[in-house]
């Protein structure tokens, strides 16, 4: 939909220029201030009745009658010192009226014949309500193509392409963040300059804690491509106390005449409710998919689906192949600062965790459950060692960036290989399993659930009686004493020296004797016994095992 411009007027404002051209000043010559006829008249004033002060009188003019300006001649300084700019005289300038009286800053009017203050009033008036109506016809004209296209479903990038037709020069619109969200009129090289020095000239002079607040519409220079200078209108969109964005209009010249300044102003202002409101639109239909494949990523990887049917007709409404191999990620998510809605920032890290990617054209998804980031990466066909590398290499990438965003190191961890949709919950218990084991030993890096072999395979024993009791009999004991416990595992995890425990708990080396001694009277078990240290390294390994089971069970069963 194309739009033809209607009529609004020749210029954006009533200048003294064009009062002077109206057939009413017929005859009226212009004593001083020949150089400043383009200057704004809004309003005219009996020089009499002009408010005292502290009332500004910018773009207001003054009148007065041959008689009463030889009275009031002398408050002429004053009033041009508060923004009055032209003075006319009804009559001729009285001979005996000092000329050096005139200030500089107005501009002096004086008429051939006397015409009235109100037939003077009237014609201002007149024009300036000429101006507004056409001003408004116009608004009119643009809202309605604005808002036919949006009524008709037509979308953002269609809004932005009539905005382009009817300001007849390039457009864009701007989210929040000052990134481009559609365009018209530009090849991509323009775009991406463009949209730099819009971005740069928007936030230029404005506080950053401002920046999200609207600032009505502005017009700026703008560096644009082979070093050209663009002008910039741009209009705030604004839903009540919240910022959305900006609607600019982008036009190829450093200069611009009143009258399309006057049109682009009224595009982009009235623009602004409309592409808001589709950007408004558009934001809930991604919260909403967002939620829904959020929902079926944990459906996914707590195998919830009731039968493959189910599981097929939501992964193809995801465009979803679950016949792909894929990988389950998992990490702590660390907040890099306080945000108002915890929530919402995780969720921001997710879709970041999800965009790391030293490979981009594999599919990447990613949900939130609890505080666990959770990605799951469709892997490339092959064996399973090759797409072992291929998860090895996500994960480090994933941990190497997130540690850089978080500003903490974090442990991303991963199960084996899921050769189809129907096994991501196999592999999304494993990357679980590995990341509690990894937290509980403080490690930070990225983790393979094969890596903790030692530790894994136990699993199949960790849930039977005989292991129950093994962690009854040793562990349990030692909860109840002054860190016993982690006495106990420092103890076996530097090979029984216990010089070297005594230095990993920043403790006396007689203090570490006398809790070994205090171990072996709990358990009954001499824990300096070769034997006896693997008995109790087993149990250590299994009540772990069995803590991050556990908690993977209640996750699972709450779900």
């Amino acid at each position: 939909m194309t739009a033809a411009h209607p009529n609004v007027g020749e210029n954006s404002q009533i200048t003294i220029q064009r009062l002077l051209n109206e057939p009413l000043m017929s005859g009226a010559r212009v004593v001083a201030g020949a150089d400043k006829l383009d200057r704004e008249l809004t309003w005219i004033l009996p020089l009499t009745e002009v408010p005292p002060r502290p009332d500004p009188l910018d773009a207001v003019g003054l009148y007065a009658r041959p008689e009463a300006l030889l009275a009031n001649g002398s408050v002429l300084t004053a009033l041009a010192g508060r923004g009055a700019c032209l003075l006319v005289v009804d009559g001729t300038i009285p001979a005996d009226f000092p000329r050096a009286g005139l200030p500089a800053g107005l501009v002096i009017i004086e008429m051939a014949l006397p015409v009235g203050f109100a037939a003077l009033n009237r014609l201002l008036a007149e024009r300036t309500l000429s101006q507004e109506l056409q001003a408004m016809r116009y608004s009119t004209h643009v809202c309605d193509s604005l808002a036919g296209l949006f009524h008709r479903g037509a979308g953002l990038q269609l809004l932005i392409r009539e905005v382009s037709n009817l300001s007849r020069n390039p457009a864009m619109a701007l989210d929040a963040r000052g990134k481009v969200v559609a365009h018209n009129g530009l090849a991509a090289d323009a775009v991406k300059v463009l949209s730099a020095s819009v971005r740069h000239i928007l936030a230029t002079g404005v506080p950053a804690a401002q920046r999200s607040s609207g600032h009505e519409t502005r017009v700026d220079p703008v560096a644009g491509p082979h070093s050209g200078v663009w002008t910039c209108i741009a209009s705030a969109i604004q839903h009540g106390k919240t910022f959305h964005g900006w609607v600019v209009v982008l036009v190829p010249f450093a200069t611009l005449s009143a009258q399309d300044l006057f049109r682009h102003r009224i595009v982009t202002e009235q623009a602004t409710a409309i592409i808001g409101s589709e950007m408004l639109r558009q934001h809930s239909v991604d919260e909403a998919e967002e939620r829904a494949r959020g929902d079926f990523i944990q459906a996914l990887v707590h195998g919830s689906f009731c039968h493959e049917q189910e599981l097929r007709a939501r992964a193809d409404h995801h465009e979803i192949d679950i016949d792909s191999p894929f990988a389950v990620f998992v990490a702590h998510g660390v907040l890099p600062h306080p945000v108002d809605n915890p929530v919402a920032g995780m969720i921001r890290l997710a879709r970041y965790a999800a965009g790391i990617s030293p490979e981009c054209s594999a599919r990447t998804d990613a949900t939130v459950i609890g505080d666990v980031l959770v990605v799951i990466r469709a892997l490339r066909n092959g064996d399973d060692a090759a797409m072992g590398r291929q998860m090895a290499d996500f994960a480090q990438e994933m941990y190497a960036e997130l540690e850089r965003r978080c500003r903490t190191a974090v442990a991303v961890a991963y199960g084996r290989p899921a050769h189809n949709a129907a096994k991501v919950s196999d592999s999304y218990r494993e990357a679980r399993i590995a990341l509690g084991i990894a937290r509980r030993l403080r490690r930070t890096s990225a983790i393979s659930y094969e890596e903790l072999r030692s530790l894994t395979v136990l699993t199949e024993i960790a849930d039977t009686e005989t292991s129950r009791q093994l962690v009854q009999e040793v562990i349990e004991p030692l909860r109840s004493g002054p860190n016993l416990l982690e006495t106990l595992t420092n103890y076996l995890a530097h090979g029984g020296n216990v010089n070297a425990t005594a230095r990993g708990l920043n403790v006396h080396r007689n203090t570490t004797l006398a809790k070994l001694d205090r171990i072996s009277r709990t358990i009954g078990l001499d824990v300096r016994e070769p034997e006896n240290q693997f008995t109790l390294g087993l149990a250590i390994r299994l009540s772990l095992l069995a803590e991050v089971e556990a908690a993977a069970d209640r996750e699972a069963a709450f779900r």
